[in-house]
């Protein structure tokens, strides 16, 4: 999945520098009961919580980290602090329940300390925790510069692509200027080092077991965790289910079309309002929604960090904003601020998918502090997970033959967003191959059931994205059909909700291919 957060403002920019090669990702193994080598002394850690800081953040969410190796296979070489945060269980806790919200890139900490009362209920039962994982937040945040500058003019329609070995050097030029932002990290960054930290994470909070629930990307990042911890999954369930083996390319083009859908539906509610900043007809709004993103392309405007606010950013703001209803009203703001007075911070605050950030204090050192996390760490992040996560790359020959044609349908499934998600992709191909671990192991997996939500309008995981990922993963996997429109279930449908509680906390499935309709359930 190429990208699903929902964002809240805001973030600051300060620049992240560092240096790193990039190495291929090794692929996973099934753990064994006891840590294997090296590693004990971080399944042995437990988490030190204190109240998080600051004056709108939630009174009762509480702050904490895990430490993990940097590497995997050389435990001894350094290691990472992961930003982790919890409401504590009110009733009898039965342990702990993870979130991820997706990305990936998304910031699990900000979204809870914002989104806390959309999962009040299984507190019932569970302490609630979020997480950023490695390469967000406050989590060794990347960043990529201006590297996707680099990449853009790859996807200029006036560049030339009769010498592919030029187009892959800009390429490779943009994945050096990630690299010398992100630090060590970066190498390091994929799905299945996440699922790796998750079982740490699992043990520092003290579970046998790993309940979890995963919207959007979470979902890939479950369904890996289940591969390589069978043993050790206990209630989980993925909600806007991803792709385990659509590749890159064919995923920006899902994303672009699901958008330029979303972005439809968007101005059709907008021009309805007098206050639209496209005006009343909907035609007409969409073809200033082009102008906008080609006349900023042109000539971007300053920010108040003195950098540059470009059409693409502009299209990648759209994009995080268009996902939930909830959120139009201020992305319509937004868009109004930017077009009447050239002030870009509410936008700004849409592409950075960040809100405010608990402020640090002892015993938390090692974690990023707020105001140093990149502007760009979102769209950094996820492209250094989903190239980390996908082993195709063609060669230079390829490249040159392909990418006029790879222009032109990213261009036919969105005017606004195709340009935004090709970048995205190209910026995998000056990169190291991924692992083929997600491709080629993750099938089959041998857990206790776990509950897939697929919604049948969801602009972002399609549908049927549910089913071929319940296909692939066997017998364990049980399918809620959610009848309904939007990015997940979860937040959206009562139905979902009720149902998706019922199994995390008393284990109670519904029948797989039953149904959440906009009024009732059908079985």
């Amino acid at each position: 999945m190429l990208a699903k957060l929902s964002t809240h403002p805001s973030l600051r920019r300060c620049a992240v520098t560092g240096t790193a090669g990039l190495a291929l990702l090794g692929t996973g193994l099934p753990a064994a009961d006891d840590p294997p080598p090296g590693l004990a002394r971080f399944y042995e850690q437990k988490v030190r919580w204190s109240a998080c800081a600051g004056a709108e953040i939630p009174k009762d969410l509480q702050c904490g980290k895990v430490t993990v190796p940097l590497d995997y296979s050389r435990p001894e070489q350094g290691t990472l602090d992961l930003a982790v945060a919890r409401y504590r269980a009110t009733g009898k806790s039965r342990g702990s329940v993870l979130l991820n919200f997706g990305g990936p890139g998304g910031q699990g900490v900000a979204q809870l300390a914002v989104g806390g009362k959309d999962f009040m209920g299984l507190t019932d039962g569970y302490d609630v925790v979020a997480f950023d994982p490695r390469g967000v937040g406050r989590s060794s945040p990347v960043s990529c510069g201006n590297a996707s500058g680099e990449a853009l003019d790859a996807t200029d329609g006036n560049a030339d692509v009769t010498d592919p070995q030029a187009v892959l050097g800009k390429l490779r030029d943009a994945a050096a200027e990630c690299a010398e932002h992100s630090g060590p990290v970066l190498p390091h960054i994929g799905t299945v080092n996440a699922a790796r930290d998750l079982d740490v994470m699992r043990d520092a909070l003290g579970d046998d077991k790993l309940n979890y629930l995963g919207f959007s990307y979470g979902s890939r990042l479950g369904a890996v965790y289940a591969a390589q911890f069978p043993d050790r999954v206990g209630r989980m369930v993925l909600d806007g289910v991803d792709t385990l083996t659509e590749p890159l390319a064919e995923q920006g083009v899902v994303s672009a079309q699901g958008q330029q859908t979303a972005l439809e539906n968007f101005l059709t509610w907008c021009t309805e309002d007098i206050a639209c900043p496209f005006g009343r007809n909907a035609r007409e709004a969409r073809e200033h929604v082009v102008q906008v993103v080609e006349s900023l392309d042109e000539e971007p405007v300053p920010t108040d960090f003195g950098e540059e606010f470009s059409g693409q950013d502009f299209a990648g703001a759209l994009a995080q904003g268009l996902y939930s209803r909830e959120l139009w009203p201020s992305l319509q703001r937004a868009i109004a601020r930017l077009i009447e007075d050239g002030d870009t911070r509410g936008l700004e605050a849409f592409l950075s998918g960040g809100f405010l950030l608990p402020p640090l204090r002892a015993p938390h050192a090692g974690l990023t502090d707020p105001e140093d996390v990149p502007l760009d760490n979102l769209p950094a992040a996820l492209m250094a997970v989903n190239c980390a996560d996908d082993p195709d790359r063609p060669a230079a020959a390829q490249v040159g033959r392909e990418l006029g044609r790879l222009r032109a349908r990213y261009e036919r499934a969105s005017p606004v967003f195709g340009r935004y998600r090709l970048t995205q992709v190209l910026m995998c191909y000056g990169r190291p191959k991924g692992t083929d671990f997600i491709r080629d192991e993750v099938k089959d997996v041998d857990t206790p059931r776990m509950l897939l939500v697929g919604t049948r309008g969801d602009p972002a995981t399609p549908y049927r994205w549910t089913m071929e990922t319940a296909e692939r993963l066997g017998s364990s996997a049980v399918v809620l059909d959610n009848r309904g429109e939007g990015h997940t279930g979860y937040g959206s449908s009562p139905c979902v909700h009720r149902k998706v509680d019922a199994f995390l906390l008393y284990g109670t499935l519904p029948p797989d291919g039953s149904s959440c309709g906009s009024d009732h359930d059908t079985e």
